[in-house]
């Protein structure tokens, strides 16, 4: 069996990668985490929607490529590669995928061209802090034909730069996902501090008044829709993930090969090889599980155990991964402006993103004690 890419998705990544590593130097980085607002770069936003990235995962109805998740999962490693400040995940995943799926002919017809052009920026607010997702906090009622949101969401990534976001509420009919403008009347948002600087806000709704064309997707159908957005973004996740553990085991190994102790290099000693022979592992495991669980959503296979335990191992091994590499490099790893140190936060926030490893174990236990696994 031939489990290689085929010539059309390695040329995506090649432009991918090109792309996004010409317009991540160092130096831009920091010009960017360094300045006031969020961490987004609106000409790299711009490039990736003129290469046609943005419009991988478009129905090609509405202007985009029509392919499937594996080739959006490719784009979203060379992001974590990268750690490119560009609302990829947040656009494609929880936004573009979701619209393509459940949408009205009408929302498609409005926001995937410009999503395709990149010229419309996209999240979700699905997180619930004190309850499982399917169970949103912000109440949904019907009022002059329409529908009037209230409520509070929490970790909403990239809502400072979003034009539209799809929100979870809770109507008399059971869960439901609306399209939220983000400058609607009664929206406020709150910048919210993170250590990986990747923008999140709390978002306070408060008497936001939608038209009855605003709900995505039927009413009955908002169950589904959670937990087919939760599905695919940490899929997503885990190949993020993967993007950050591959370029810090890299980044490492060369470190290990120059930087000297007792007239030899570090890579020498028995005790930094083996650590990254560890790492390595681990960051082979993470790649196997992450491009599986791409490769069974793009196929439409049922991935539910497969994305919890992919989910599992990227949260526990990129830990480790990114933590080995700050520790290979000693005191110059926690310099928050040397580049690893950029990947060892960026792991540990998309490990905590939409649930941790324990999460995902007691996710995959309910699978398994249900029967569904």
């Amino acid at each position: 069996m031939n489990f290689s890419y085929s010539q059309e998705q390695q040329a995506i990544f090649d432009l991918a990668s090109q792309i996004l590593k010409e317009g991540t130097p160092q130096e831009r980085l920091l010009e960017i985490e360094r300045s006031e607002g969020p961490r987004f770069d609106p000409d790299l936003w711009a490039k990736l929607g003129q290469a046609g990235l943005l419009a991988i995962a478009v129905p090609e109805d509405y202007d985009g490529g029509g392919l499937g998740f594996v080739e959006v999962a490719g784009v979203i490693e060379s992001i974590g590669r990268t750690t490119a400040p560009v609302p990829y995940l947040e656009t494609v995943v929880l936004g573009g995928l979701a619209i393509a799926e459940f949408g009205s002919e009408e929302q498609k017809k409005s926001i995937l061209p410009d999503l395709a052009a990149g010229q419309r920026i996209l999240t979700a607010a699905i997180v619930e802090p004190e309850a499982e997702i399917e169970v949103p906090g912000v109440r949904a009622i019907g009022k002059d034909g329409g529908w009037q949101l209230d409520g509070i969401k929490s970790y909403v990534p990239c809502a400072a730069v979003a034009h539209q976001i799809l929100v979870s509420a809770m109507t008399d009919e059971g869960p439901a996902v609306f399209l939220v403008d983000r400058e609607a009347a009664g929206v406020t948002l709150e910048a919210l501090s993170t250590t990986s600087r990747m923008p999140e806000s709390k978002m306070i709704l408060s008497g936001v008044r939608l038209e009855a064309g605003a709900l995505l997707g039927v009413l009955g159908q908002g169950r589904e829709i959670i937990e087919w957005i939760d599905l695919r973004a940490n899929a997503a996740l885990c190949n993020l993930a993967l993007g950050c553990c591959e370029a810090a085991l890299e980044m490492t190994a060369e470190y290990s090969k120059t930087r000297k102790q007792f007239d030899q290099p570090i890579a020498m000693f028995q005790s930094v090889a083996h650590r990254q022979a560890d790492a390595y592992i681990d960051t082979q495991a993470v790649r196997l599980s992450a491009l599986e669980v791409a490769w069974l959503i793009s196929v439409g296979r049922p991935a539910h155990e497969e994305v919890a335990i992919a989910k599992h191992l990227a949260a526990d091994a990129g830990y480790r991964v990114t933590f080995s590499a700050q520790h290979i490099h000693g005191g110059i790893g926690v310099d928050r402006e040397y580049p690893v140190h950029r990947y060892y936060v960026y792991a540990r926030h998309v490990e905590l993103m939409l649930g941790g490893s324990t999460h995902h174990m007691r996710k995959l236990g309910k699978l398994i004690a249900s029967g569904a696994a």
